[in-house]
């Protein structure tokens, strides 16, 4: 089964990459983005079937690695073989 951890910073940290890429998109003519905030998704593959194992396994590992508990919230998705998330669409 397939895993998404979705890091993102917490609200009120600051985020000077999220900041970099507004100024960027705001001088290539996107004058309607107000905020961006940065963040990093891992995929990991974890050889089960049950959801709700996955689902803890994937915690543990962001509470334990993936994530800095003290700047960063996370969030635990499971990615499906009929509809992959984060596809481009």
């Amino acid at each position: 089964m397939t895993v998404l951890v979705k890091v993102m910073l917490k609200p009120g940290v600051l985020d000077p990459q999220g900041k970099a890429i507004a100024d960027a998109l705001h001088r290539l003519g996107y004058e309607s983005v107000s905020d961006v905030r940065a963040g990093k998704i891992f995929r990991v593959e974890i050889g089960t079937d049950d959801p709700k194992a996955a689902k803890e396994a994937g915690a543990q590992m962001a509470g334990r690695l993936l994530a800095n508990p003290v700047i960063e919230d996370y969030e635990i998705l499971l990615e499906t073989a009929a509809a992959p998330a984060g596809e481009a669409r």
